[in-house]
């Protein structure tokens, strides 16, 4: 049977993965550089609210299995990406 975690992280990601495919047909339909500018300006919104969410259910379904330590080192790895992301 399949852990309920690993559930949620496989239907986030299909829901992400359609987000991203509904915005490139988006882009395709409207054929405006602007339009396009702004849809992956939203985009660039949801992947990191989903790399948050996707590992907070990890971390969850595996408490148990790690240590304090690693989750730590987890949150500060994902925590460096995000400021990386948002520097020049």
């Amino acid at each position: 049977m399949i852990e309920r975690a690993l559930l949620l992280m496989i239907v986030l990601r299909i829901f992400s993965g359609s987000v991203d495919i509904t915005a490139a047909m988006l882009m395709y339909k409207f054929n405006d550089l602007e339009k396009a500018f702004y849809i992956n300006t939203l985009l660039a919104l949801v992947g990191p609210c989903v790399l948050i969410i996707t590992t907070g259910f990890a971390l969850i379904g595996l408490a148990e299995k790690i240590s304090v330590t690693r989750m730590i080192c987890l949150f500060a790895g994902i925590t460096l990406i995000l400021i990386s992301l948002k520097s020049n």
